[in-house]
């Protein structure tokens, strides 16, 4: 299949599974959804949850938080990460949307792209999210899954993804797609462990495919007579070579034949890798 076909089954696989497709952060207007994105930058939306009632108490709209100085926010949000950098944007960020926009907060990506604080894909979440704007922002999760099931190819930066994905799909599925991508990553195509054997849509998934073709392990395998074993030329060996594979991968291999069908004896696993993105 090309990859507009992979997509589309993508999606499709996705939206079996999950009902809810939108933001997790908590919000109940446009300023809150900002404030609430803008937290999330390295952080995760359940630390974001904890803290925003009260900060949303103490400044509800954009008028008393413009009022406030960093130090008066920094209290609320110390426990997220970089709390005296997003005190400080979330302050000015707020006399910004007072000056510049009559209070309102922009409802385009690139009015809410001038705002203290606010990247490319924060501003295209909350375009997205509050006012309907077609947007597709690529966040760690999205960079990971697009590179695995197959979506994006050549896609060193999360720019990059984007474009690329955007290619793939129709305008109208692009919030849909972003929400379905994220959580797809978020809760089973984790980075460290994902859930392959039940994943929804491993049959269009050409990491899965890549790892169903590795070598099974090799059982009965004496950890005595060496810490690898090459299972091309059937011997032990102490010290593996490297080389890179044709993905340009490095390798464990066979320091008399070059092989890379290596086994380490303690695991009977193969020694190969997949090329992955765990971020």
């Amino acid at each position: 299949m090309n990859r507009k076909e992979r997509a589309a089954l993508v999606h499709e696989g996705l939206r079996r599974v999950i009902e809810k497709r939108t933001t997790e952060l908590d919000h109940g207007n446009p300023f809150e959804l900002l404030v609430a994105t803008l937290l999330s930058a390295q952080c995760t939306d359940e630390r974001v949850n904890t803290v925003t009632p009260a900060l949303f108490r103490a400044f509800p709209d954009a008028a008393s938080m413009s009022k406030a100085e960093p130090e008066q926010i920094f209290p609320f949000i110390r426990s997220i990460s970089y709390p005296n950098n997003k005190s400080k944007h979330l302050a000015k960020m707020a006399r910004q949307v007072m000056e510049n926009f009559d209070g309102r907060i922009p409802e385009t990506v690139q009015k809410l792209e001038t705002l203290a604080g606010v990247g490319h894909k924060t501003a295209q979440v909350v375009a997205g999210i509050a006012f309907g704007v077609p947007t597709l922002a690529v966040d760690t999760h999205i960079f990971r899954v697009a590179h695995r099931i197959g979506l994006v190819t050549d896609a060193p930066t999360p720019l990059h993804v984007e474009r690329q994905l955007k290619r793939l799909l129709p305008v109208d599925d692009w919030g849909e797609m972003h929400h379905l991508l994220i959580l797809h990553g978020r809760y089973h195509c984790t980075a460290r462990s994902p859930l392959c054997e039940t994943c929804p849509i491993q049959f269009a998934c050409k990491w899965y495919s890549q790892l169903a073709k590795l070598p099974g392990p090799v059982i009965g395998l004496n950890q005595k007579l060496g810490r690898y074993y090459c299972a091309t030329r059937k011997h032990y060996f102490a010290e593996p070579d490297h080389i890179s594979d044709r993905a340009g991968l490095e390798q464990l291999s066979c320091p008399k034949c070059g092989s890379m069908n290596v086994f380490d004896t303690r695991t009977g696993k193969t020694s190969r890798r997949i090329k992955d993105y765990r971020i």
